[in-house]
């Protein structure tokens, strides 16, 4: 296999021709026999006397090798049937074996069963609709095989299943198949069964992972969150599957510019793009309750067992070096958030779609939002109130920035969490920081008050005056340049316009003073008009020496 492989890479395109594939065979061949002999002697008990998984798994690589050299000799179908028998037992020895093997015989199912098998069916012109489970119980020799006749009596929905166990459908389900993945208002016609298939079970999946959420409301995050395990591994065989048959068409010379490519970038973009969302719902449900938005203090178990000095058990309040520990924890799974809302902006087809674009920025600042929220909180436990208040009000800042027609107004409240944000949660997260943000704002501004008091003690100043106050006096520590003037400004009265009621003397009855107008009348001392125009008297000088 090494040779075949390390041949296969150097000619490139031209294939395995002439002497070479002569020789690949020899050597195939005659491991298969010596595999045979392995067979034989593991059959007979009376020598060895292994157990039935031993004799299993010789079984299945005497005939993985007989399919191989089938396969270099171009026998389709008899290759067909040697890879089917071998995919056929490798499944049931995963199912019943620990997971380390589990993961061996998946990882030879991958990458050697079932392209040899997906290739083989295609020189034999079989649609491409059909899945390798179909294919392996259309092939598999039933009859005149003890080894398959054995497995099929223990357990005769084998060939419905994947090497992790996960149901599948093939035979008569296949009508239940999705045909089509619709994605941005285009719809895609399904054309590869491996790909229907693994959509078929994200599908299951889905439906089991709302069951399992609505049935444990109140577990821990850390149990909810193991939930999506299986959906997980669903949407990832959707995603290895299409880039198989991207692969595939690109080996046979395909054109990008071709229908069927076309429709396969396009469908990998859509199983991406939710393989990314489920991502990111497990790390919501991690986060807890509202995204993480709010943060309450989690309650230690008390032990059930009394005390030996019969005092009462006090409950402990959780400790701060506890508490940023979990807030360090949400920072993680929300810079997790983030690095894979960028991923998504690599996929085929994102760059060119504005309105798409303008969709993952609203995501992406909602979760950034709530990523200096955590901080701050980090911040506010460390007594730091200016720089939680800095980091609150950037928080708030990102959070109006989510404009909310890119946001749907409601999600079923079955339907698992995953990249679909509401408007109810942007407003609510919104709503909140608003009230954090003028909270701290006043803390920093107690905090202020508190310190220049301080600062003024310290001084030995009596009141702490603010220093536009006291330009008389020399500070000997040092001006307080946090107590320059008054803050906040208070009412008090302060001098205005000196010269406004010198300039009003003469309109204004001040007591003890007559004006000269009525002291005449009282004297009757009217001089005649014409006898004293020429007299002059004298008049009052105000305090600058002007006339009144």
């Amino acid at each position: 296999m090494h040779m075949k492989s390390t041949h296969s890479a150097e000619s490139g395109t031209r294939g395995i021709t002439g002497s070479t594939r002569r020789h690949i065979y020899s050597r195939i061949h005659k491991a298969s026999v010596h595999a045979g002999c392995l067979v034989a002697l593991l059959r007979d008990k009376e020598l060895t006397n292994p157990g039935s998984e031993a004799v299993l798994e010789a079984r299945a690589y005497h005939v993985s090798l007989l399919g191989s050299a089938e396969f270099e000799k171009q026998n389709w179908e008899k290759c067909l049937k040697a890879y089917s028998e071998a995919r056929l037992i490798y499944t049931t020895l995963a199912r019943s074996l620990n997971m380390k093997q589990d993961d061996v015989f998946r990882e030879l199912l991958t990458n050697t069963i079932d392209p040899s098998i997906r290739y083989a069916a295609y020189q034999m012109k079989l649609p491409r609709t059909l899945s390798i489970d179909s294919i392996v119980m259309r092939y598999v020799p039933s009859t005149g095989n003890e080894y398959i006749e054995g497995i099929l009596k223990q357990s005769p929905d084998v060939p419905t299943e994947e090497a992790t166990g996960t149901k599948a459908l093939s035979g008569d389900s296949e009508e239940n198949l999705p045909r089509s993945i619709t994605w941005r208002s285009r719809t895609i016609k399904l054309e590869d069964a491996a790909i229907s298939q693994a959509l078929a079970s994200v599908s299951v999946a889905e439906q089991r992972l709302a069951s399992l959420l609505s049935e444990n409301i109140d577990s821990v995050p850390r149990i909810k969150a193991s939930a999506y395990d299986e959906i997980l591994v669903s949407s990832q065989d959707a995603v290895d599957a299409t880039k198989t048959a991207i692969d595939e068409l690109s080996a046979e010379g395909v054109a990008q510019g071709d229908p069927r490519m076309q429709a396969l970038q396009i469908t990998r973009t859509a199983v991406n793009y939710a393989l990314v969302g489920w991502r990111i719902g497990r790390n919501r449900v991690l986060s807890g309750e509202q995204d993480g938005a709010e943060f309450e203090p989690q309650v230690r178990k008390m032990s059930k067992k009394p005390r030996k000095d019969e005092k009462e058990v006090v409950q402990k309040e959780e400790s701060n070096g506890r508490k940023l520990a979990r807030l360090k924890e949400r920072v993680v799974l929300y810079d997790a958030t983030l690095q894979s809302l960028q991923s998504v902006k690599e996929l085929p087809g994102v760059a060119s779609d504005q309105a798409f674009g303008q969709e993952l920025e609203a995501k992406r600042v909602y979760f950034a939002a709530l990523r200096c929220l955590a901080i701050a909180r980090s911040y506010i436990l460390l007594a730091k109130t200016k720089n939680a208040l800095a980091l609150l009000a950037r928080a708030l800042d990102l959070s109006s920035q989510t404009s909310p027609a890119l946001l749907s107004p409601q999600t079923s409240t079955n339907k698992p969490p995953n990249l679909d944000l509401t408007l109810t949660q942007a407003n609510s997260l919104h709503q909140l920081l608003q009230g954090l943000v003028t909270q701290q704002r006043a803390l920093v501004e107690l905090h202020s008050l508190d310190f220049a008091s301080a600062s003024a003690t310290l001084n030995n100043i009596k009141q702490a005056a603010p220093l536009i106050r006291r330009l008389d006096e020399y500070p000997k520590n040092g001006a307080d340049l946090t107590n320059l003037v008054t803050y906040p400004p208070k009412v008090e009265p302060i001098p205005v316009k000196p010269l406004f009621l010198d300039l009003a003397w003469s309109h204004i009855d001040y007591p003890g003073r007559q004006r000269q107008s009525d002291v005449s009348r009282v004297n009757g001392a009217f001089d005649d008009a014409q006898g004293k125009v020429g007299e002059k008297k004298e008049a009052r000088k105000g305090w600058f020496g002007f006339g009144r």
